[in-house]
């Protein structure tokens, strides 16, 4: 197994453990340390795409676990959001909806023998998230006026790019919609 995809398995990993700090409300800076692992598998998004991409070590594991492993952790992320009543569960709803909707689309690609790759927009998508769940993190710790409206404001934000890149991807990808097969 090489390390891009070891990282992949790292932030999978790190899921639960995220988990366990941001709910078990008696552990000393929890929030804190959630927070920190979420932004250190967050890292290891970016880092293993590069290093997959830069060491030609693209695998067909990798492929389908790094996009999948994204979706865990952001919606570990944002269903502890909405139980802290930090995020609305509509926002959770659309974005969780968003990768059901192209993970079903990859699937159906898949099973004719085409693979989706990424768009320009869903890594926007993604990066959004990242920060917005970040922010809305450290608002937690720190909730402050200027966290709450940042979070507020990076979350639309994050909600926009998910809602684009789910059309851009279903109107890019419509022909392996083909509804008479």
């Amino acid at each position: 197994m090489n390390l891009a995809n070891k990282l992949t398995l790292i932030r999978i990993f790190l899921i639960p453990i995220f988990l366990v700090f941001i709910t078990i409300k008696d552990i000393p800076y929890g929030t804190t340390i959630a927070t920190a692992i979420f932004i250190g598998a967050s890292l290891t998004d970016k880092l293993d795409g590069y290093i997959a991409r830069s060491r030609n070590q693209i695998t067909r594991f990798g492929k389908f676990m790094d996009p999948l492993a994204d979706k865990l952790l952001v919606t570990a992320a944002l269903v502890s959001l909405v139980e802290f009543h930090i995020i609305s569960s509509w926002v959770a709803v659309i974005i969780i909806a968003r990768e059901f909707a192209v993970t079903g689309l990859r699937t159906i690609a898949a099973s004719d023998g085409i693979i989706l790759a990424a768009s320009w927009w869903g890594k926007i998508k993604t990066a959004t998230q990242m920060v917005a769940i970040i922010i809305s993190l450290i608002g937690k710790s720190y909730p402050t006026e200027f966290f709450i409206v940042l979070s507020k404001v990076t979350i639309g934000l994050a909600v926009i790019a998910t809602i684009v890149s789910g059309v851009d991807y279903f109107i890019k990808n419509k022909n392996v919609l083909n509804f008479d097969k």
